[in-house]
């Protein structure tokens, strides 16, 4: 009788030391320019965890200062310089345009739609990223579009 109880506690032993074995923990790295790491926004830029990495939204801004001045001309050139610098900020960390799996634009009026289009497909002429875009109730500076990314890193 000795002998089964022991190797009962034996094998519940065993069954609890596996249940509790912690797995790896996968680390993130939060991306900021130094640029960027200035204004001492509540948010990083970028983050990267596993092989992807996460682009915040970004804006056609003329410089990253406090009081941001957008590009000129609308729409149309603010998702240019909003996609150049999507471009930038995955260039400089692994990834590529090329590489971007999912999009969200945030349109200040949905009506700009198709002329937002007009450019952010220029950066697309093969694969099209999945996306969302939806009309907001204002972006910061009184931009026209926001967009974020996710992209996988380069092998």
């Amino acid at each position: 009788m000795k002998i089964p109880t022991l190797v009962l506690i034996v094998l519940l032993c065993l069954a609890f030391c596996m249940m509790s074995e912690k797995k790896p923990k996968r680390n993130a790295t939060y991306l900021e320019t130094e640029e960027f790491s200035r204004l001492n926004l509540p948010f990083s830029q970028a983050v990267i965890y596993g092989n992807i990495i996460y682009v915040s939204g970004q804006l056609a801004e003329d410089g990253l200062t406090e009081e941001a001045t957008l590009v000129e001309g609308g729409i149309g050139p603010e998702t240019r310089q909003t996609m150049l610098y999507i471009k930038k900020i995955l260039e400089a960390n692994g990834s590529s345009i090329e590489n971007i799996i999912k999009c969200t634009c945030m349109l200040a009026a949905i009506e700009e739609w198709a002329e937002m289009n007009v450019e952010y497909i220029k950066f697309f002429p093969e694969n099209k990223p999945a996306r969302s875009a939806f009309a907001t109730n204002g972006l910061l500076f009184n931009a026209r579009v926001e967009i974020e990314c996710m992209a996988y890193l380069n092998d």
